[in-house]
């Protein structure tokens, strides 16, 4: 064999598995179709958008500032010029990223993958060039991209997806998104704090569904607040492109032009193109491959991690998945598993962080919980940054003060919840609500907030 381990893409879960391979001494070659590393994950979703959505936030911030808001009204920025801060970022992050598959000794292939038999793997290179390489083991990290549904046409400028929305090269008055998952709810936010007319088109009665209500209700206030029109149980009937603008035509019989549509709605595995039927494998509806426990495939020694498995689709997740598959080709086994429960980050304006169950969850279940709530307008550092909206939620037992789950809306949030989450995922007794109470936190601090909601929490017990 070639290499003890092949890996077929580079974002967060072929990074995983090519650098716990190679650290365990086996020999490693990574095949990534794009011409630098990094993966849907860098160039195109995670990184750009965030990077995209800072910026925009402290454009806002700049605006509304009272010691800069007159000098901020003859500020002309551009689509194209938020843009570039995401590109610099991208950058240094494929730099950082290559640096690790050089000094580890992990070989780069930049080309297409697919399978010839379930041990040979055939890589294209962008000059037609095709190479064959054997491995005893294959780890399938391809990734996702935005669903795309064959009667649309995306060829027409006015009609992106979320990886081509960040190459418009102007900035639109207005936009329509259709979809209103995380990255709908994402782009909507970001578009408002642009100034733009924002349609939010949702195919179902209510946003992110998965949400505890409390937060669903506040993310659907302030994108309301911010300018957004939501339409909920809306599902489309066609797209019109135009010279002057975009319509799209709901079953409803509503019709609402605007300069752009961003079709936001579900994604698709990367997995077409593999030549899965050359080693007996398929692929679901979504493009997503089915895998066990250890992210096997139904073919033993080839497995599948990262968002072409389904979800959670998590970047954070898809780099842990990477590495315990290369585990479990290093020792045969991996007793360790991917945490019960996973941080979820939003990253809309205020962003939106949940952990564990939802009350909705734990009355269906009939568990005796009670919740503990901290405002953030109450908080010191929130008061001294000006970022007084929000709040954290903390659900649990009421007998055994066992820590449920933690719900953050606010600046911040995607941060703040690892403190909890660091205390949720104790075992023997560790995991307490009383914990927050019996620390000394900083102050003042965003932290602060959990000694204040169990506080409050514990307050309310009868």
């Amino acid at each position: 064999m070639d290499f003890d381990v092949f890996v077929i893409g580079s974002g967060p879960g072929g990074e995983g598995a090519a650098m716990q391979a190679v650290k365990a001494g086996k020999s490693v070659a990574l095949a990534e179709s794009y011409h630098e590393v990094g993966g849907g994950c860098t160039h195109w979703a995670t990184i750009p958008s965030k990077s995209l959505r800072h910026t925009i936030t402290h454009l806002a911030e700049f605006r509304s500032h009272p010691f800069t808001a007159d000098c901020a009204q003859d500020l002309k920025v551009s689509f194209p010029d938020l843009v570039l801060h995401a590109q610099e970022v991208i950058h240094q992050q494929v730099a950082m990223r290559r640096g690790f598959h050089d000094r580890n000794g992990v070989r780069l292939l930049h080309g297409r993958a697919s399978f010839i038999d379930p041990h040979t793997v055939a890589v294209e290179d962008p000059a037609g060039k095709v190479e064959r390489f054997t491995a005893a083991h294959v780890v399938i990290a391809a990734g996702s991209r935005p669903y795309r549904p064959p009667e649309l046409d995306f060829s027409q400028p006015r009609v992106r997806d979320s990886d081509t929305i960040l190459s418009l090269d102007h900035t639109p008055g207005s936009i329509t998104i259709y979809g209103a998952g995380v990255v709908g709810c994402e782009y909507a936010s970001m578009f408002c704090g642009l100034g733009l007319k924002v349609n939010l088109v949702n195919t179902r009665d209510r946003l992110l569904s998965f949400l505890d209500d409390e937060i669903i209700d506040a993310i659907k206030y302030h994108l309301r607040d911010q300018g957004a029109i939501i339409r909920h149980n809306e599902p489309y009937e066609r797209v019109e492109a135009s010279g002057d603008g975009v319509i799209l035509h709901l079953k409803s019989g509503q019709k609402l032009k605007t300069d752009v549509i961003l079709w936001a709605n579900g994604r698709t595995g990367n997995s077409d193109k593999l030549g899965l039927e050359a080693v007996g494998l398929s692929a679901d509806a979504r493009g997503n491959l089915k895998v066990n426990e250890s992210y096997q495939t139904a073919v033993p020694h080839i497995y599948a991690v990262g968002d072409i498995t389904g979800p959670p689709a998590l970047a954070s997740a898809a780099y842990d998945q990477g590495r315990l598959a290369a585990t479990h080709i290093v020792q045969g086994r991996s007793d360790e598993r991917l945490a019960r429960f996973i941080p979820t980050g939003i990253y809309t304006t205020p962003e939106i962080s949940s952990l564990g169950r939802t009350e909705r969850e734990l009355a269906a279940s009939g568990v005796p919980y009670e919740a503990g709530h901290s405002l953030f307008r109450n908080l010191a550092r929130a008061q001294i940054s000006g970022h007084t909206v929000g709040m954290l939620k903390v659900l649990f037992h009421r007998k055994t003060y066992e820590i449920l789950g933690i719900h953050c809306f606010g600046a911040q949030a995607a941060e703040i919840i690892h403190i909890g989450q660091a205390v949720m995922m104790q075992k023997g007794g560790g995991n307490d609500l009383r914990f927050f109470i019996n620390t000394t936190f900083n102050y003042p601090t965003m932290a602060e907030a959990y000694r204040v909601a169990a506080l409050n929490g514990i307050n309310r017990l009868v």
